[in-house]
């Protein structure tokens, strides 16, 4: 009679063990996507190079599933194709050029962090915002923690930077909606973002238009083949299927809050790495921010019901 729900909270604890290994590889590897683009000048590729590595190797990956895709992209309206290959290259490009005008803590804090927030907005604009009041108090956090970025950070480069960070996070967000409206699954989706923006990769950087050193014969193969492990396989592939994985195990709640520990991993990182330091400004955000991520995660999405009298 005890068996069977010994065995039962046996399973359910490997699914939380394993759900939070997942939740661990997901910060892991979002922190390395941030540090490993704010380190692009120091190891001698040019950003053309590293989005042909980046989306080139889930495209070789996932080539099987291109066909496939491809035929079910007949039935998507423009809309929401366009909306979803802003993941590709227009949101690397920004995430890239704020990466080099700020810090690698920034870079990681101010994109996921305002995620919520504009995608609010963008729901706002469209009348379909309904939040409940813990998740306007975190918005709120959210906002604050921008302000002190940008006000408390310093460096003459920072408030472009911050724009351009802030603007890559506005992509993103309308990645998202986007996302939540294709008929795709998700490897169709990783597929098509990464062969379009190969190509398109490829075309900018033969034309001139992105820095690379691919077409002048100079690559350095050591560079490239780090960078193809942290962003082609485990950006562009182990970092979407961990946090699958993470939902699956652990509901979707706790691993958007445990997400908000990216961007203080990055900048405690980055303080060895890349001889960045964390300042008070920097701190501030910080807490304000991550809390702020966290709390929307948490939180209830709507406003309860009112019952009548």
């Amino acid at each position: 009679m005890t068996s069977f729900p010994l065995a039962r909270r046996s399973a359910l604890s490997r699914r939380t063990l394993v759900g939070v290994a997942a939740v661990a590889a997901v910060v892991c590897l979002w922190s390395s996507f941030a540090l490993s683009t704010r380190a692009l000048e120091g190891i001698g590729m040019g950003v053309g190079d590293a989005a042909i590595v980046r989306f080139g190797v889930p495209a070789l990956a996932l080539s099987p599933w291109i066909p496939r895709t491809l035929r079910r992209l007949r039935g998507e309206r423009p809309a929401v194709i366009g909306l979803v290959l802003l993941a590709g290259l227009p949101h690397f490009l920004l995430f890239a050029w704020g990466a080099h005008l700020t810090s690698a803590a920034l870079t990681g804090l101010l994109v996921p962090g305002t995620v919520p927030l504009f995608v609010t907005i963008l729901l706002a604009i469209r009348g379909r915002a309904a939040l409940s009041r813990q998740r306007l108090i975190a918005l709120a956090a959210i906002v604050a923690g921008v302000a002190a970025s940008a006000a408390l950070t310093g460096g003459a480069a920072g408030p472009d930077g911050i724009a351009v960070l802030l603007t890559a996070g506005l992509v993103w967000a309308a990645y998202t909606l986007g996302l939540a409206r294709t008929q795709l699954d998700p490897l169709g989706v990783i597929a098509v973002v990464s062969l379009v923006s190969v190509v398109a990769a490829l075309a900018l950087a033969a034309a001139g238009a992105l820095p690379s050193q691919l077409f002048t014969g100079s690559i350095d193969l050591p560079a490239w083949g780090a960078y193809a492990l942290l962003q082609g396989v485990g950006t562009g592939l182990l970092s979407t299927a961990c946090y699958v994985v993470a939902v699956k195990n652990l509901g979707s709640s706790i691993p958007a809050a445990a997400g908000a520990l990216s961007p203080v991993l990055t900048a405690f990182v980055a303080v060895p790495l890349l001889g960045e330091h964390v300042t008070p400004g920097l701190t501030v955000a910080l807490v304000l921010i991550v809390s702020g991520v966290a709390a929307f995660a948490l939180a209830p999405s709507r406003p309860p019901a009112r019952t009548p009298f």
